[in-house]
């Protein structure tokens, strides 16, 4: 027994490592698809040499290549992919939590939070000091953004606290409740806006990958690093619950703050990147339920899986995005709906047609 124990074992590290490898692969060819994509070409060879001449290991690059390469494309790629990451990762993590397929990061209205946010920026204080909102707007939008986020969250947790612990029913209905008072809000505010304010809110909401700058990646790496390193440190106490809680506790889980760890990482992981990017759809949704299918259940690997996942597909949303409509971009909330809907109705399909099976 113990043999094929471990037989079985080996068995599942190396399939972990396998899949890991694939989608690191892919990431890595989206990774110089992009660099190599835009208004300016550059090809393979033309980033490598640019690079080398930044480490002082080669000269003659191009200086206007070069200056694309790395004060434009360079910090929109890797915005891009912890954005992705922090979305694929989150989006799993509750999944796994609420022990539904079919949540979303949205769900604990860190989302409608962070736009009720933004538009107390582009609405109130806009009206009120426009001269300081214009000047300030690339910072001021991601803080009250973050902040809206927190706020929503913390008023979803302490309304599904009951009788000691968190309750999922009650997450989820307080996290309906607090979204629709959050649009309730919105809805407001909009009826007041001029046509410019609705114009710069509509986008926002859209989402943009555009605003990548290194001093904003110094702000957005950090937290969302830590938000993922701790919802990846969730792995096995997720798998214990997908038993069931009691069947988990007993087990020796601490249930509660695996709980309350979270949801509190993921809205700061959700927070942080609608606080700099704009709401962007069904990463968190499909991503996850792809792992799943494709591979396993095992949070182990459906986690990190899900995080590479996640910023292969907005990668290539962003791609697509830069290059149909060149030289201008469509937003990226609309072309990960318009990539993520066909695909998932296509799994469900699938996935039914397999159970009648």
């Amino acid at each position: 027994m113990p043999a094929t124990r471990m037989i079985t074992k080996n068995t599942k590290s190396n399939r972990t490592t396998l899949t890991l490898l694939m989608l690191s692969g892919l990431l890595l060819l989206l990774l110089l698809a992009s660099l190599a994509t835009g208004a300016v070409p550059i090809n393979p060879a033309e980033i490598l040499q640019g690079f080398g001449q930044k480490l002082g290991l080669v000269v003659g690059a191009d200086t206007t290549q070069q200056f694309v390469l790395l004060h434009i494309r360079l910090p929109r790629l890797l915005l891009t992919v912890i954005i992705g990451a922090a979305l694929g990762l989150s989006g799993a993590s509750l999944q796994g939590l609420f022990r539904n397929p079919l949540v979303e990061p949205g769900i604990i209205g860190v989302s409608s939070g962070a736009a009720l946010g933004a538009i107390v920026i582009i609405l109130f204080l806009g009206t009120i000091a426009p001269q300081f909102v214009a000047s300030a707007s690339s910072w001021l939008m991601p803080l009250f953004a973050f902040v809206g986020g927190l706020i929503a969250t913390v008023f979803t947790l302490k309304l599904s606290y009951f009788e000691g612990k968190t309750q999922i029913t009650y997450l989820i209905l307080a996290g309906v409740a607090i979204t629709s008072l959050a649009g309730a809000a919105i809805g407001l505010s909009i009826f007041y806006a001029d046509d410019t304010q609705l114009r710069t809110y509509t986008f926002w909401t859209l989402g943009d990958l555009s605003v990548a700058t290194w001093d904003k990646l110094g702000i957005l790496f950090p937290l969302t690093a830590v938000s993922c390193v701790g919802l990846i440190w969730l792995a096995r106490p997720l798998n214990a619950m997908a038993l069931g809680e009691s069947e988990a506790f007993h087990t020796g889980v601490p249930v509660e703050r695996v709980k309350l760890l979270g949801v509190l990482f993921s809205a700061m992981a959700v927070g942080t990147s609608v606080a700099f990017t704009g709401i962007i759809g069904f990463v968190g949704l499909v991503v996850p339920h792809i792992i799943r299918i494709s591979f396993t259940s095992d949070h182990t690997l459906v986690l990190p899986a899900s995080a590479m996942g996640g910023a292969c597909l907005l990668l290539l949303a962003d791609i697509f995005a830069r290059t149909v409509v060149a030289p201008s971009e469509l937003p990226i909330g609309v072309v990960t709906a318009m990539i993520g809907t066909p695909f998932f109705i296509y799994l469900l399909i699938t996935s039914k047609k397999k159970r009648l099976i």
